[in-house]
């Protein structure tokens, strides 16, 4: 019987290491001060959802056991306006948050091409 490799998820420690990820990554972005109009009048209730799809997004993606129930990334961010500079901006964030977890730079990569995959996606303008 052949082994098969661990998935991203399973590299990445699961789903509490993917959810710790996100509870640091989105107060970098909500304080920055050109990204942080996306959540300026958003309310607690709204950010805590979007934190938990954000999560289930990325375990799903990884591979995990998560079955993620939100919208697609075109349609959640159409309308946005997110720009190229934004876009940067967010992914110098990502990398501060992936240091701050010491990830393995193999995992950083895998995690850091998924999100770059992304971009088209998201950025409008």
């Amino acid at each position: 019987m052949t082994e098969t490799a661990p998935s991203l998820y399973d590299r990445l420690g699961g789903y509490d290491a993917i959810s710790a990820v996100a509870n640091n990554l989105l107060p970098r972005l909500m304080s920055d001060e050109q990204l942080g109009r996306f959540w300026k009048h958003r309310g607690d209730d709204g950010i805590q959802r979007e934190k938990q799809l954000l999560i289930d997004f990325l375990c799903h993606a990884a591979g995990g056991p998560v079955y993620y129930t939100g919208r697609n990334m075109v349609a959640t961010h159409k309308g946005m306006q997110i720009s190229g500079d934004d876009w940067g901006r967010f992914m110098g964030h990502v990398h501060d948050t992936l240091d701050h977890f010491e990830l393995a730079a193999a995992e950083k990569g895998d995690v850091v091409a998924f999100i770059e995959s992304t971009k088209s996606e998201m950025v409008e303008v």
